[in-house]
């Protein structure tokens, strides 16, 4: 039969050397300097590599440190110091690729420079935005990576209040805005129009547009949609159809299925993100509707596999890698006190024609 263990007499008890903060149950800077039998400023010092202690005393620290399994307070560093090495960064999700590949071009930069990422994530939501702002502020982060321009009232007064430098991703500011905003990205606009004319190039007159999730940026593609349609004397509202739903390949296929049974003739579709083309391509397959020969459709962003459809999906290339590069590299200079020359970085798009239109 199996035997029931006996727990050991002292599991209730800890060690001198592993004792925690009663409070938190966290092991402290105190623990770790009585440990290896030295003062707290002692400890802080060598941690932080201060020249002024001797590099054996720092060995040891470290090497108690590492045994009691201490992490630094950094929130309660910043206050003492008033430098922090966070970075709090906000992005509207990390199941779209692109913002996964913005946060690893920043990473990688702020990393090198010994800066760490806080990352929220706001699902486009502009009061989960502010929340998040309220949460995190308090820990006093030195700077912000902020997606888009698109805040509540409440988040606008947030910001305001905590001058933190901050750079804004995926969108340029406009000349009215003041000349301490910052901001590295692209023209939505000027994107959703150059895919447009493409289509209208390749003979396209019947053109509709689909849009998931709706925020500020998708509503700016739609914007430039319109321009280009309108100066060909070709716009028709009645071929827009906006879903706020969360953009997928799932509501792609949806909408495309819709269109089809829908009594609206259409010769393309330009879909404002590419899962949701993507969706609308496979659907095609399933209804055995010829692309392009019956409909062409058109994607943005070229996020992967795009390049791997059937057939092959034409977009709009955005430079996201990039944009987490550069907007790092720019909040790095305002937070050495630099004086950042470009404070509108227009990284600029690529139209990728593919077989799909």
């Amino acid at each position: 039969m199996p035997r029931a263990s006996k727990p050991h007499a002292d599991c209730s008890s800890e060690p001198a050397n592993s004792r925690r903060s009663r409070a938190s149950g966290r092991v402290t800077l105190s623990d770790v300097a009585e440990a290896a039998g030295v003062s707290s400023m002692t400890v802080s010092r060598a941690l932080r590599g201060e020249r002024r202690v001797a590099p054996a005393l720092v060995d040891r620290v470290r090497e108690v440190a590492a045994s009691l399994g201490y992490v630094p307070d950094l929130a309660a560093r910043a206050l003492a110091s008033q430098k922090s090495t966070q970075v709090l960064v906000l992005v509207p999700m990390l199941s779209n690729t692109l913002f996964v590949d913005v946060l690893e071009a920043a990473h990688k930069v702020l990393f090198a420079r010994g800066y760490h990422m806080l990352i929220g994530v706001t699902h486009y939501d502009s009061q989960e935005e502010e929340q998040l702002l309220r949460a995190y502020l308090p820990m006093r982060p030195a700077g912000l990576l902020l997606t888009g321009f698109d805040h509540s009232e409440a988040s606008r007064k947030l910001l305001a209040a905590n001058p933190v430098p901050r750079v804004h991703l995926m969108e340029l500011h406009q000349a009215e805005r003041s000349q301490d905003t910052y901001s590295v990205g692209f023209s939505q606009t000027q994107a959703g129009a150059e895919i447009t004319q493409h289509l209208l190039d390749k003979g396209y007159r019947r053109i509709a547009f689909c849009a998931a999730q709706l925020d500020a940026r998708v509503m700016q593609r739609l914007e430039g949609f319109r321009q280009a349609l309108k100066q060909a004397n070709l716009y028709d509202p009645a071929l827009e159809f906006l879903d706020p739903e969360r953009s997928s390949m799932a509501l792609g296929a949806r909408q495309f299925e819709a269109l089809m049974k829908s009594q609206h003739a259409v010769d393309a579709i330009f879909f404002c993100n590419d899962d949701i083309a993507q969706g609308a391509l496979l659907a095609a397959s399933r209804l055995g509707v010829r692309v392009p020969q019956q409909v062409a459709i058109a994607g943005f962003n070229d996020l992967p596999g795009s390049d791997q459809m059937v057939p092959p999906l034409t977009t709009i290339h955005t430079p996201r890698s990039e944009v987490g590069e550069k907007a790092a590299t720019m909040l790095l200079q305002l937070l050495d006190g630099e004086t950042v020359k470009q404070t509108c970085m227009d990284l600029g798009f690529t139209l990728v024609p593919r077989s799909s239109t």
